[in-house]
């Protein structure tokens, strides 16, 4: 290609003093099945009228989550998104710079994180949060790297009760570190013991709570064991509104605390992007992952805000790098801390029964369709049920009578028989009592 500057004697050259003798070796840790072999059977090229008519063609075929009754969760929730923050996130005092490597010019910036952290450690009872990461999944795995430098070891183990996503991300981040992870099998019912799997050798704990099935965990017990053998607690959520009610961790004897914060001031977004929160005890800020603002003042006593701790390798010596996490997902962050700054401490919790009210009253709904088992007692705005034939052939029913039912665990945790009938439901805000009604007619009507 004319645009492309490199001849094949350059590249050859390059290859050469990096010591790989093609470009496919640059990607040997890609495994070959998920590589391509040949370009995509795809158009060349195509005018914009045309390409714009066949992507809005294939939007088209999306149903919104808006436009139905829609009771999805497993870490990616519908909730409402006041119109205030969508306008406020576009003032120009926010959307200064990209990075905020210069504070005399990105105060805006570096202000809302700063109150982003605060929120975020008030919210999960720790000490100190960073400025965000990716996302939760991410941020797990973070977690894990991070529990490693602390206590000098390399086992984690998993509950049965992690998002399946958040564990592979573990899984695929420690198995090229060569680090030791124990996935405990899938855990519906939240009775597993996990307390068993901890000894001296093990680095950290990881335990979701609201599960992915929705159980609520006592994570005292599970801290108290974890921290006799010199192993920290890591204490997961997907669904950030639950701490509105639920002891924050940080009140649990949880070390560290990571979740999604998609749920305030996110839509869903077709999937992203999506916001980590990440928190932790003081005494380990230096082991915490991606950026710290903090409070100052300048040469005239004026209250002003810097970039306290950067740890990534782009800002400190490689072999002293915590993380290399490139971005903090500023707008949002900024996002969340609007809507968190709208909803207060009295609106959060109020939001938060809600939640967990409409999902009691989709219990006692779906709990009267015939075979049907919910398997949770407690739980916060989401919920596993057992079906009397597999999950997803049901949900896929249930979308063509209007109804978007769930996640079957099955898509996530594909080839375990034992999982095919499970379906996992949430129930926020957003649902009505005819919304429930419809859901629990048309489940009725499948099964029937």
């Amino acid at each position: 290609m004319r645009y492309l500057p490199l001849s094949d004697t350059d590249r050859g050259d390059m290859l050469a003093r990096i010591g790989v003798d093609t470009i496919d070796d640059l990607f040997a840790d890609v495994p070959e099945k998920a590589r391509l072999n040949e370009l995509l059977d795809l158009p060349r090229r195509a005018g914009e009228l045309q390409v714009e008519r066949q992507l809005s063609a294939l939007a088209a075929k999306n149903v919104s989550a808006g436009s139905v009754p829609f009771f999805v969760g497993a870490g990616a929730y519908k909730h409402h998104v006041p119109a205030t923050v969508d306008h406020l996130i576009q003032r120009s005092e926010f959307l200064t710079s990209y990075t905020p490597y210069q504070p005399e010019i990105t105060q805006g910036t570096l202000q809302y994180l700063f109150e982003f952290q605060t929120q975020v450690a008030r919210l999960t009872g720790m000490d100190v949060a960073n400025a965000s990461m990716y996302d939760g999944s991410t941020g797990t795995g973070e977690a894990v790297l991070m529990a490693h430098r602390v206590t000098r070891r390399n086992k984690a183990v998993l509950s049965g009760g992690l998002h399946p996503q958040y564990r592979d991300v573990v899984e695929d981040i420690s198995g090229m570190a060569d680090d030791t992870v124990v996935s405990l099998p899938a855990d519906p019912t939240g009775t597993e013991d996990i307390l068993n799997q901890i000894d001296d050798d093990t680095s950290c704990v990881v335990v979701q709570s609201p599960s992915f099935y929705g159980q609520l965990i006592d994570l005292k017990p599970i801290a108290e064991k974890a921290h006799a053998h010199g192993a920290l607690l890591v204490a997961v959520f997907t669904e950030v509104v639950s701490l509105g009610l639920i002891e924050p961790p940080g009140g649990q004897g949880a070390d560290i605390v990571v979740g999604e914060g998609q749920s305030i001031g996110n839509g869903l977004n077709f999937g992203g992007p999506y916001v980590g929160l990440f928190a932790t005890n003081q005494k380990f800020i230096r082991q915490m992952p991606g950026r710290l603002c903090g409070e100052t003042v300048d040469a005239e006593g004026r209250r002003g805000f810097v970039l306290t701790l950067s740890t990534r390798e782009q800002h400190i010596r490689r072999e002293k790098a915590t993380s290399n996490i490139c971005t903090n997902s500023g707008l949002c962050s900024l996002a969340f801390t609007i809507h968190m700054s709208l909803l207060g401490g009295a609106g959060l919790k109020k939001l938060a029964r809600i939640n967990h009210a409409n999902a009691v009253k989709l219990k006692k709904d779906l709990s009267a369709v015939p075979g049907v088992e919910v398997l949770n007692t407690a739980y916060f705005n989401e919920f596993t049920v057992r079906l009397p034939e597999p999950a997803h052939g049901v949900v896929e029913a249930l979308a063509e009578k209007g109804v978007l039912g769930g996640v079957p665990v099955s898509r996530l945790e594909p080839g375990k028989p034992e999982l095919e009938n499970l379906l996992v439901v949430a129930s926020t805000e957003v649902n009505t009592d005819e919304d429930r009604a419809a859901f629990a007619g048309a489940l009725k009507e499948v099964l029937a």
